[in-house]
């Protein structure tokens, strides 16, 4: 027997907030005495399952705290928000945060070379990240961009706010900002699974990830997660070891008061990973067309990362239906990575045709180490005004990061390879200087925040706020000296929502951000002043069945001024900027996310966007029309079976002025669409068997193209074998 759900099956959940309730039924409502003394064999067993609206359903979510930190539905944000669920991450098999981000609508990536990557949304780089709440300050591209490379198995979600979001964030760039929302140890019985996988180019991945009470009640919850990843790639010499730890304990210390602590470790060692990419032309200023095997990686070269994180949170319930939020962390990641490039001022060295000679390899080892220092409080609950009942946050946070880098290298002008086409690896790897100081940088950001949400009229909503910020950094550089700078700014918030019905809103919002820049004025007389970014937004948004399908659409446009022109100095490590002003971003962005259908989860998603400036087109190099999709379908005559996949398309892309043998040249790639796969059988209630395929197609395609190039990932499989207790 099955029970009502809005005319539809309970969807599949976390184990959050769930409450089970288990009633002998026979199948009938009113019970006669004659029935009560049936058959034992007519007796059925009825499981009602209810879900905390806090949870993940599927692909979607029903209420979410990205923006405002208030518990809001997504149709009750003024602002587009996509959320990458478990489900969906588990589905697509989305290991790495930057497999998240590649398939989250509306963002796209760059990769610098085989282990760095950029992402970017609505033409601007994305660079303000969070950890549950807390920002990151410093996204140097020596420390993944926002931890890209970190395995998603710890995570509960990623949730991305498209435009500005200076009132959650404080300092960065108004395309998106970036949350990680970590798992917590959500059940009080003993639970977990087991999974191996086994994949293209020698792929071995392992995770266990249990959750145990460790008191009778359950009241004390522990949850560890653990993995380890050993393989290959399409990259000649390339191979990468990955092994991480994460732990979890959440106690209820009161039926008011839960506090957590966790530990979270990371650590990757990459032999012969790619410091940028492979010459785009030959000498004679023809363009190359290596294979995706092809690698500049000497042999030698490695880069080793290694992160520790430990966090504590407290959340307080008080009787009046307000809620005191806390959350403290401290981290240090250390990074090694010691590397060669075929480099020459002013683009990567240019082979002879015939010969394969000409390029000059350039040398590096670089040794740095970061340290975080964060922490975040907030109170929010209603009060009410004029008859109304309204909501309010007041919070604040302190943000203490330093990064440390030493630098040698290897003296003189580079080494030459020989026939770079034909190239094994082999190159010298001795004489290196000694390590020396080459950065020192300290960035701290103190910030109070509040908003409001009124309710004006029953369908009509308004959410006001503000950010102050005191903003301090400093830097000091071999060959530059000494750079400080401080910036205080006040980020104002504010959006409109008019609930047309039960299931459409519409909306209007404007929000603000900035973001502090280390550049010297040409000429040398003081820095840029800081970013200033702008976000106006409108749109439609929907929620279906209880909020199982949520849908948005809007309209938006970004204005940032301040931006960088660099400007190099020949014989200098010193490099310039003029500022470039009236840079704007308009377009429009749809998504749909969530159960379809009885048996379909779907998220399908189209953004399209022109960026200028003054000087014309801004950040070409990055698609101005995205559209993706990726569903998952339970065959309903199959019941074990579970078959899927979607596509990711992006329009063509181009650099202008790019430096080349014959002068400055325009490097551009295609429009192109990626074609994914995958079907999941379940032997057992425990036991299941799921294979992935991506680039179903093996679309050969540039990931980066701007001086150098470097292709994207090749088709390639993997199959995994899950079982769950």
């Amino acid at each position: 027997m099955k029970t009502p759900f809005c005319g539809r099956r309970p969807r599949r959940t976390g184990l959050a907030g769930r409450h089970v309730l288990t009633l002998v039924t026979t199948g009938a409502y009113l019970m006669t005495p004659a029935i009560a003394q049936a058959d034992d064999a007519a007796i059925n067993t009825l499981t009602v399952t209810a879900t905390n609206l806090y949870d993940n359903v599927g692909y979607t979510r029903r209420q979410t705290s990205a923006g405002t930190r208030m518990n809001l539905a997504p149709k009750e944000i003024p602002q587009t928000v996509s959320i990458m669920t478990e489900q969906r991450m588990k589905d697509q098999n989305l290991e790495t945060i930057e497999d998240v981000l590649s398939n989250t609508t509306g963002v796209s990536a760059r990769h610098i070379d085989s282990d760095r990557v950029r992402f970017s949304a609505r033409g601007f780089d994305i660079n303000s990240y969070q950890y549950d709440g807390i920002p990151t300050l410093n996204t140097d591209s020596r420390w993944y961009f926002g931890e890209g490379a970190q395995n998603t198995a710890i995570y509960d979600r990623v949730e991305v706010v498209k435009g500005a979001n200076g009132l959650m964030t404080g300092a960065g760039n108004p395309g998106a900002s970036v949350n990680f929302v970590r798992k917590h140890a959500d059940s009080r019985e003993l639970t977990g699974s087991v999974s191996g996988t086994l994949g293209s180019w020698d792929k071995q991945r392992g995770v266990v990830d249990v959750t145990t009470p460790l008191t009778e009640s359950g009241d004390v919850r522990a949850r560890f997660i653990g993995g380890y990843e050993d393989g290959d790639s399409p990259l000649d010499r390339y191979s990468k070891r990955k092994k991480f730890g994460y732990g979890i304990i959440d106690a209820d210390v009161t039926e008011s008061t839960t506090v957590s602590v966790g530990y979270d470790y990371q650590n990757t060692h990459t032999s012969s990973p790619t410091w940028g990419g492979f010459p785009l032309w030959y000498s004679d200023g023809g363009r190359t067309n290596y294979t995706r095997s092809f690698s500049v990686a000497p042999d030698w070269s490695y880069y080793d990362f290694e992160s520790e994180k430990v966090f504590a949170m407290l959340e307080h319930r008080f009787g009046n239906d307000w809620q005191l939020h806390g959350t403290a962390t401290h981290e240090k990641t250390e990074a090694d990575s010691k590397l060669a490039a075929p480099y020459y001022e002013p683009f990567f060295s240019s082979p002879d045709r015939a010969t394969g000679q000409g390029s000059t390899f350039y040398t590096g080892w670089n040794r740095g180490e970061r340290k975080v220092d964060s922490v975040d409080v907030y109170a929010n609950g209603p009060f009410e005004l004029m008859g109304r009942q309204h909501e309010l946050v007041v919070g604040g946070s302190y943000a203490d990061q330093s990064n440390d880098y030493n630098n040698s290298f290897i003296p003189g002008a580079g080494f030459d390879v020989g026939d770079l086409d034909n190239w094994n690896g082999s190159a010298p790897n001795t004489g290196w200087s000694s390590f020396s100081p080459l950065e020192r940088a300290s960035v701290q950001q103190k910030s109070v925040y509040t908003a409001a949400r009124f309710s004006l009229t029953d369908p009509l909503t308004l959410i006001v706020g503000a950010r102050y910020t005191d903003w301090r950094g400093r830097t000091w550089s071999t060959g530059v000296g000494n750079n400080s700078q401080s910036e205080s700014d006040v980020t104002p918030y504010g959006g409109l929502i008019y609930d047309i019905n039960d299931v459409w809103s519409a909306y209007a919002s404007y929000t603000e951000i900035f973001q502090p820049q280390s550049y010297r004025l040409e000429g040398g007389n003081g820095y840029l002043d800081p970013l200033t970014g702008k976000n106006y937004e409108t749109g439609v948004k929907a929620a279906w069945f209880d909020g199982l399908v949520n849908a948005s659409f809007s309209v938006f446009r970004l204005e940032q001024d301040n931006v960088a022109d660099l400007v190099s100095i020949p014989g200098s490590p010193i490099t310039t900027a003029t500022p470039v002003s009236d840079v704007v971003s308009e377009g429009f962005e749809a998504e749909v996310t969530g159960a379809v259908t009885e048996n379909l989860d779907m998220t399908a998603g189209f953004t399209h966007y022109t960026a200028t400036s003054a000087q014309g087109d801004f950040n070409p190099d990055r698609p101005r029309t995205q559209a993706n999709l990726f569903a998952s379908y339970r065959v309903p005559q199959l019941e074990p079976l579970t078959v899927g996949g979607g596509f990711n398309w992006q329009s063509h892309t181009f650099e202008r002025d790019v430096a080349g043998p014959q002068g400055d040249e325009k490097v551009e790639q295609g429009s192109y669409t990626l074609v994914n796969l995958f079907g999941r059988y379940a032997f057992t209630q425990d036991l299941s068997l799921q294979v992935n395929v991506r680039n179903l197609f093996d679309k050969k395609y540039y990931s980066y193209l701007d001086g150098y190039g470097v292709y994207g990932e090749p088709m390639n499989i993997t199959s995994t074998l899950t079982y769950s207790f």
